[in-house]
């Protein structure tokens, strides 16, 4: 899962990427590169620290749920203050923040059982005062069963994976982004198609996640239906992706890759694997992936059923973190410094049933775990030192949370 940086850094990020976007001849218009520095500039006045966020939480299902859900939460004393329903919308299942932190995305499909029609991808408007979501517009996704949503770097377009196979293909689609928020049709669409050994979660494809590399410069695809993850060339101008050589990398078979984040210095990719229960991490290097451990996501003595479901680097670069739901714990793990490999801290309880989403806030000291089963949000306090976490006993009720995403704020 992404992490959002402090107000300096996403400041300087985005009038550095704004100047080397024309360096590169990515043929910015006057008025795209004066609404990125005025973005930046907003976000210099309006976050003083990484103290206070909003929490926007999506959901798996409409009943209980409606939609998307707010918080407000501040770092300084690990409190909340619910905001309530934001945006009233069928299953909003993955939401994603644009780097300008002005719009959101989600994802969705009409039924929880509903996975033979296209799905829909929605932009919101963020109300800087209220958090309110104002529907700009939405499109269908282009596949079935709309699992993932990322924006890539300049924020010229989003990524959507869509999960669902129909008559053995599924596909990643590419949204330019207007100025003003609002998607245009497609840029590109990927199909893909195979299987792998898994009888029943691997009879054709699965894309799971997608996201950028850290220089903007690749796309990268886990699918968890084929053991791969895929590399794209990508072009933020024209929001075309272009097979990479090699164009993939692959995983044990039967692992299901399904989400992946890189690590911050850019040299390490991680990858949780639902079906098997393990991390792989590789090498990142020259835009190929060289694979240089798989580790259990589980403790030793776990003998149940279980599928990893996501994972997050802490902002330090010394941890990382994956949930587990069946074993429904949170598992911590030591991050070498030189190697990327990982070490077992600990596994500590979700606090709840399915933990299939959670997120570490901006400022590194507290994390909370979205617990779908059990209609919760736990919040756990982050150790930066050891990567320990602690149980709080806070908790907030919300029906069937799917994801969580933190938004800085003044």
């Amino acid at each position: 899962m992404p992490i959002t940086p402090n107000s300096k850094t996403r400041r300087d990020f985005l009038k550095t990427a704004a100047f080397g976007a024309a360096v590169l001849g990515l043929n910015f218009s006057a008025s795209h590169y004066s609404n990125i520095l005025e973005a930046a500039d907003q976000i210099d006045n309006q976050v003083g620290s990484a103290d206070r966020s909003i929490v926007y939480v999506g959901t798996f299902k409409r009943e209980p749920s409606k939609g998307i859900y707010a918080w407000k939460f501040d770092a300084a004393t690990g409190t909340t203050d619910s905001l309530g329903l934001v945006a009233d919308t069928m299953r909003p299942t993955f939401v994603a923040l644009h780097p300008t932190r002005q719009f959101l995305y989600a994802v969705s499909r009409p039924t929880a059982t509903d996975r033979q029609n296209i799905g829909v991808v929605l932009a919101y408007a963020i109300d800087s005062k209220t958090a309110k979501l104002t529907l700009l517009n939405s499109l269908p996704t282009r596949g079935i069963d709309p699992a993932y949503a990322s924006v890539d770097l300049s924020g010229r377009n989003l990524m959507v994976a869509n999960f669902g196979s129909n008559r053995g293909q599924g596909c990643v689609s590419v949204f330019p982004i207007k100025q003003n928020g609002s998607l245009a049709d497609v840029s590109d669409v990927v199909n893909y198609s195979g299987s792998s050994v898994h009888p029943q979660r691997q009879t054709g494809p699965h894309s799971h996640a997608i996201n950028v590399s850290p220089d903007n410069r690749f796309v990268l695809v886990a699918d968890l239906g084929l053991d791969k993850i895929f590399l794209y060339r990508f072009d933020p101008k024209t929001g075309k992706l272009t097979p990479n050589d090699p164009p993939f990398a692959s995983l044990q078979p039967g692992s299901g890759p399904r989400h992946f984040v890189f690590h911050p210095n850019g040299k390490f990719l991680y990858v949780v694997n639902e079906l098997n229960s393990t991390l792989t991490i590789f090498n990142w290097s020259n835009a190929t992936l060289k694979e240089v451990q798989s580790i259990s996501t589980l403790p030793k003595d776990f003998t149940g059923t279980n599928s990893a479901a996501t994972l997050q680097v802490h902002p330090n670069g010394k941890f990382l973190y994956a949930s587990n739901r069946g074993a429904d714990n949170i598992a911590s793990f030591s991050i070498d410094a030189k190697a990327g490999t990982l070490d077992p801290i600990e596994f500590v309880s979700a606090q709840g049933k399915t933990p299939g989403s959670f997120s570490i806030d901006p400022s590194g000291s507290w994390m909370i775990v979205a617990n779908q089963a059990s209609d919760s949000l736990v919040l756990f306090r982050v150790d930066g030192k050891t990567g320990k976490l602690l149980n709080t006993g806070q908790s907030v009720d919300v029906g069937t949370p799917s994801c969580v995403r933190f938004l800085p704020v003044r």
